[in-house]
């Protein structure tokens, strides 16, 4: 590595304003020891003067032992009429319940906040940056100073944004990091600014970008290049607004592709991992084309791309997902072609060769259907089905003789669902019925009950996401759908598509699927 940098994760406070976002304290606890294992180096974990949560998430985290990570507070400038010992938001920052070494403390640089926002002289807004900057320091405190739109400031006024930054480094800040808070700047824009900055300031920088103009990875990289030593981001780029520098996106390519290190090595390979943990905890579903981490990242659809990639990967992936803790896959579609079909013989044990007739019969089958409205991206159980059946290489676990839905709404404008099903197997014939919470919920729990006696496996299984999709919307109720589901058991999940005019018969096909599919995972298993 060609040098190192400081990684500093702002989750816990800038992400978790972002909306749609709300961290329990212990939310808040058990991400900070999931970031501290990856390896950053600090972890901001709030503003314990702000807010009760923040304030016992403090409390609570001295009790952690930390491996890597310095567990950081965020806080102001002391206030205007309050003299910087006195002042009640730094004082809870002092709080021997707080107890950290780092303390980040934001300031203004824009004149236009000053004026606007604080209301006071331009000369009382400095003299409040050193003033906090000193005392914190005078407390032994690592003081990071974050000069809060730094860059809007600079373009309005340069000589009083400067200022502002010498008065940092005047009190003893260990760091001054460069804010793009509004996320406007552009990348040339902001790297000639930097470049001036180090002309008139020698304590380390560092940058803090948002991501407004969906420019804040780029700027984030671009001020590693031009001399910064400390990144602030958040994961999965989650904060105010559009969002703050995406740190899953920008360790990766400085450390990847710029030699600059950032992780221990080895803990790339997290993560991925940490990425979908945070997104789980924060309760806000993946973005599937995220960058590196995303499960769309490193998938192909085209059958140009796959027919490439299975020769040699570099044809269309610019680095190894397994670096990142990520994996290749091969969707398949009417897009894809034959190459896709002999890229899933692997973990599907069926004898396909390119070109021969048996292949060109799958692929034709699976043209017609996707014509017909199926989609199989997120339905590889359905897929790996179908392929099966299709080469007479599959003996179904049992048979439909026929089922009823019905739907009663009552008096009381309740709504009961009933489901009766006559299932066929190993030669016997089990007629049962099931209520559940809506129609399709009924004909699964009436379906399970039908076959539990024979597989008592199926108990371990439960359906964990429903989609329907009206495939084209002017037929009106007329119309086909789409339905997806997503099953799951102890050890994996599984996708299976359904598609009919009607709604019931389309979640019968894709139940059907999720139930087989589960069987014959635990037949081969076994």
């Amino acid at each position: 590595m060609k040098r190192q940098i400081s990684i500093y994760d702002t989750t816990l406070r800038d992400g978790a304003q972002a909306e749609g976002v709300s961290l329990t304290v212990q939310d808040k606890l058990n991400i900070a020891r999931r970031l501290d294992a990856l390896g950053v180096h600090y972890i901001e974990g709030g503003w314990p003067g702000s807010n009760a949560k923040d304030k016992e998430f403090f409390e609570k985290a001295r009790k952690l032992t930390f491996k890597k990570a310095r567990l950081t507070a965020f806080s102001s400038t002391h206030h205007p009429k309050s003299p910087v010992d006195k002042d009640v938001i730094l004082k809870t920052l002092l709080h021997p319940k707080c107890k950290v070494d780092t303390a980040t403390i934001f300031g203004k640089s824009w004149d236009l906040h000053v004026r606007d926002v604080f209301r006071i002289s331009l000369e009382e807004n400095l003299r409040m940056i050193f003033e906090t900057v000193d005392y914190l320091k005078s407390k032994k405190l690592e003081v990071i100073y974050d000069a809060e739109h730094f860059f809007d400031g600079f373009k309005a006024n340069p000589e009083y944004a400067l200022k502002s930054l010498l008065r940092a480094e005047e009190a003893g800040a260990d760091a001054i990091v460069l804010c793009d808070t509004n996320g406007g700047t552009v990348t040339a824009e902001l790297v000639r600014i930097i470049e001036e900055v180090k002309k008139h300031v020698s304590a380390q920088l560092g940058i803090h970008c948002h991501n407004d103009s969906e420019m804040a990875v780029a700027n984030s990289i671009a001020a590693v290049q031009a001399g910064c030593t400390q990144v602030q981001g958040t994961i999965n780029g989650y904060g105010e607004r559009c969002g703050n520098a995406n740190l899953c996106s920008i360790i990766p390519t400085l450390q990847g592709k710029l030699g600059v290190a950032c992780l221990n090595p080895g803990k790339l390979k997290e993560l991925t991992e940490v990425s979908h943990y945070i997104a789980e905890v924060c309760n806000m579903r993946q973005a599937g084309n995220q960058p590196y981490v995303g499960a769309s990242a490193f998938a192909h659809k085209g059958g140009v791309h796959i027919n490439a990639v299975m020769k040699n990967p570099v044809t269309y992936e610019h680095i190894d997902p397994a670096l990142i803790g990520n994996k290749r896959r091969i969707l398949v579609s009417e897009l894809s072609g034959r190459s896709a079909i002999l890229y899933k013989k692997g973990f599907q044990e069926i004898d396909l060769e390119k070109n021969t007739p048996q292949t060109k019969k799958l692929h034709k089958l699976l043209q017609t259907l996707e014509h017909q409205g199926y989609q199989f991206e997120a339905a590889e159980a359905s897929f790996e089905l179908l392929m099966k059946r299709a080469m007479k290489k599959y003996t179904p676990f049992f048979s439909l003789k026929g089922f009823r839905v019905s739907v009663e709404k009552r008096q009381d404008n309740t709504l009961i669902s009933e489901a009766t099903i006559k299932v066929k197997v190993n030669r016997q014939e089990v007629h049962t019925a099931a209520e559940g919470d809506g129609p399709v919920n009924a004909l699964d729990s009436a379906l399970r009950k039908a076959l539990e006696t024979f597989y008592p496996s199926l108990n371990e299984m439960h359906l964990s996401d429903f989609k329907v999709r009206v495939l084209d919307e002017k037929a009106g109720t007329a119309a086909k759908v789409r339905v997806l589901i997503q099953s799951q058991d102890a050890r994996e999940s599984w996708g299976t598509v359904g598609v009919s005019e009607n709604i019931i018969e389309a979640s019968w096909q894709a139940l059907v699927d999720s139930v087989e599919y589960k069987l014959l995972k635990d037949r081969s298993q076994k």
